[in-house]
């Protein structure tokens, strides 16, 4: 039997605010900090744990790294021990997991319910056929291969080519007895949520073990903050890469709760037989989302619901920014040649800022009309 989990994309939450602050915000939710702040390696990508408090500081990075090793442990699809690889690889038997990987499924197929099937955790080997079958570094690494076993997927459909028909997947999810069946032929990615849904979890359990403290985490700079920010809230510098320099071209925002994500084409691209590729995949087409959007930075509630919106955005290409004004998320588009379109609330970049995002003038953003969102709600 499928379990899922109802919600909604939740945005109470206050809008992001230009910072005026003469500190210098870090790229894509790296914050520059000092002795309040830590920076170690996890889930495959830099993570930075800030508090407002320097004494609570090594309290909260024990709680962030213990949420964030559970989290690889259950989702990883780059370790053979991890349950989503034990998963995948069983070829339509049923496999016992734990709680986190069953709660990391309900919020993957929550992701995909409320965007309509745009974001789908269901595409994993799809995109293992494109090359992106281990750890991105080795991906780098490995560069530009003859056609070979991406040709198969790449056949399948192009980004301007027809809607491709896939049957309904069913995921047995049993809640119950512990258990997850998969498809024989379906490898599930989790890609889409499980590093977000870390990120919101890590912070709540940090919040829990500082006390009056506030505390951001940033993970590949997607960000949750919990209790009290600073003065100004937090300042976070959105760019196209989060670990480009201070100085990279974007926009200083001040965060004060809830969470953030950006979604980007233009860092984790490589190609196969001359065809550039890159790792947000499109489930009508099976091909890599049309490049409408170089980068889509979203806030929301939490940092996962920003996540989701965020890559759904990327994919619906000249759709997203009226679909995002709908749900009421504040949000920056980066077009593929620099054009900028802000949504539903997203500030003014600071006149002052020595480094704006984008090449090109700004864009007249689509008129947010009122949705009301409520926070997801889990039975």
């Amino acid at each position: 039997m499928t379990t899922m989990q109802s919600g909604r994309l939740s945005t109470d939450r206050p809008a992001p605010e230009p910072t005026l602050s003469a500190a210098t915000g870090a790229s894509a939710a790296t914050i520059s900090a000092a002795t309040n702040s830590a920076d170690f390696h996890a889930l495959g990508t830099g993570i930075r744990v800030v508090v407002t408090d320097p004494d609570v500081l090594a309290a909260a990075v024990d709680a962030v790294r213990g949420e964030l090793s559970r989290v690889d442990a259950a989702c990883s699809r780059f370790r053979d021990d991890s349950e989503l690889s034990r998963v995948n690889a069983a070829a339509g038997r049923t496999v016992g997991v734990g709680v986190d990987f069953i709660d990391a499924l309900d919020v993957a197929f929550r992701a995909s319910r409320l965007t309509g099937g745009i974001v789908d955790p269901t595409l994993g080997g799809t995109l293992a056929g494109f090359g992106y079958d281990r750890d991105f570094a080795l991906v780098e690494r490995i560069g530009d291969e003859p056609a070979g076993s991406w040709a198969d997927a790449a056949a399948v459909g192009s980004a301007s080519g027809p809607a491709v028909r896939r049957p309904t997947i069913a995921v047995e999810i049993d809640r119950l007895a512990m258990t997850v069946r998969v498809p024989v032929g379906v490898a599930l990615d989790l890609g889409a949520t499980a590093k977000a849904w870390a990120v919101d979890r890590a912070a709540a359990a940090a919040r829990a073990q500082i006390g009056a403290a506030g505390v951001l985490v940033s993970a590949g700079g997607d960000l949750a903050v919990a209790g009290p920010p600073p003065a100004g809230g937090w300042p976070v510098r959105v760019t196209d890469d989060h670990a480009a320099g201070p100085d990279a071209p974007g926009q200083t925002i001040a965060i004060r709760a809830g969470g953030l994500a950006s979604s980007s084409t233009a860092v984790r691209r490589w190609s196969r037989g001359g065809q550039p590729l890159h790792h947000i995949l499109d489930p009508r087409t099976l091909r890599p989302a049309a490049p409408v959007w170089r980068t889509v930075s979203v806030t929301a509630a939490t940092c996962v619901d920003a996540n989701i919106a965020s890559t759904a955005a990327v994919v619906l290409g000249w759709e997203a920014s009226r679909w995002l004004a709908r749900l009421g998320l504040p949000a920056l588009l980066v077009g593929a040649e620099g054009n900028l379109v802000r949504v539903a609330g997203w500030p003014e970049p600071d006149p002052d800022d020595p480094a704006p995002h984008g090449t090109r003038p700004h864009l007249a953003s689509p008129e947010a009309r009122s949705h009301p969102i409520r926070p997801e709600t889990r039975s």
